[in-house]
């Protein structure tokens, strides 16, 4: 068997706490080898790069390896990577960039499926040079996003367009490369929130389309830190620089500060843990995360239609849109008596950890889910099982 659960799940030993971790839409847990090659670089001495002695070259080596892992599980060259705190923060050095360049009469586009770290980030910068947003509207019955509508969208002076290559919150997946293509006839830079997706699958740049794709570790248990991906590393040059240092070049352009370096060994870490979830795996580091991350896609798209499949005979509960085996294995469910937090709250006595969203902003917000209580979200991660499943299908029918 290629992929083996057990195993996988004997590599993780937070998952070993008594508690159902359903919870993976804010980040997997971590790996056992994540979290020695963190406390190992914590002990180790490291000092800022460019010096002659051992400390100087650990963080250049380090630094080095970083770019390279994120180049080999997304299929990009490792000078067109840049690393940084976290997505959040990563999104919005590049839209204070790129918005330099913009003037009145610009415009960017938006969608309304991906979350606010893909969203406020372009909306405050298009206010501060007065650049209009278009929005991507997502269907409200199965929270698709529609690529035909990007056609009129993308009419005029389109700058950027911003959208998810699946959704952490309702679990869709859009069509980003037939996004990319319309949006690359309109010479508009596609920047792709790959956060969620990269979790769950093969997540290829050559394959969405993206000029620019945002990955963060902590989505597959590594630690909290994230990274910008250009597909043509000499954008880069072309940016404004926001760095300290005025001599700065390539991704140093977009970095502020010195690295966390004991995170960016666990990025490395984590990467090397994702190339290794496939027993079949074989060759170098990008065809083993090819194999793994093909393996996994297919384990958790079974478990996804495992999940809406028993959900769906649990009373008064209703699942927001129409997930389906393929998309992101997350899924969110209101309850027609109860309130999400309540429905949390009654799950985490029973052993199980999911999240209560008060719907107060992002897709959920937009779908009205605050009017009814919030929603519960449910994400399934590859040490994820049938039974832990069955355990909520359970809890979920005890509800009075």
């Amino acid at each position: 068997m290629p992929f083996d659960v057990a195993r996988v799940r004997g590599l993780t030993p937070a998952i070993g706490d008594g508690w159902v971790h359903l919870d993976a839409p804010g980040g997997a847990q971590c790996p056992e080898q994540v979290a020695l090659t963190m406390g190992t670089a914590v002990r180790a001495p490291i000092s800022p790069p460019g010096s002659a002695f051992p400390a100087s070259q650990r963080a250049e080596v380090i630094e080095d390896a970083a770019r390279q892992a994120i180049a080999d599980l997304v299929g990009a060259d490792p000078r067109g990577v840049v690393l940084g705190p976290g997505r959040e923060v990563m999104i919005g050095r590049l839209a204070d960039a790129l918005a330099q360049s913009w003037q009145l009469g610009d415009a960017i586009v938006l969608s309304r499926l991906d979350d606010v770290a893909n969203i406020e980030p372009w909306r405050r910068a298009a206010d501060a040079r007065g650049a209009e947003v278009r929005w991507a509207e997502i269907e409200i019955e199965t929270c698709e996003l529609p690529e035909w509508q990007y056609d009129e969208l993308l009419d005029g002076r389109v700058r950027v367009v911003a959208v998810t290559a699946g959704s952490e919150h309702v679990g869709t997946r859009p069509s980003v490369d037939r996004i990319a293509e319309r949006a690359h006839r309109a010479d508009a830079l596609v920047v792709v929130d790959g956060f969620a997706a990269a979790a769950c699958g093969p997540l290829r740049m050559d394959d969405l389309g993206a000029d620019v794709l945002v990955a963060s570790p902590a989505a597959w248990g590594g630690p909290q830190c994230a990274a910008l991906v250009f597909a043509d590393p000499s954008l880069l040059d072309q940016l404004p620089s926001c760095s300290l240092d005025p001599l700065a070049v390539g991704p140093g352009r977009l970095e502020v500060g010195a690295h966390s370096y004991p995170l960016l060994a666990g990025l490395v870490a984590s990467i090397d843990y994702l190339s290794t979830l496939d027993d079949d795996a074989r060759g170098d580091r990008p065809e083993r995360l090819a194999t793994s991350m093909r393996s996994v896609g297919e384990y958790q798209s079974d478990l996804l239609g495992r999940l809406i499949y028993e959900l769906g005979f649990v009373p008064r509960v209703q699942i927001v849109g129409q997930p389906h085996e393929g998309g992101v294995p997350s899924i969110a469910f209101t309850h027609e008596t109860r309130k999400a937090q309540d429905v949390a709250a009654f799950l985490a006595d029973r052993g199980l950890c999911t999240v209560a969203d008060l719907g107060d902003h992002g897709v959920l917000e937009h779908l009205g889910s605050g009017e009814v209580g919030g929603v519960v979200r449910v994400g399934l991660a590859h040490y994820s099982t049938a039974s832990e499943i069955d355990q909520l299908a359970q809890a979920l029918n005890e509800i009075i």
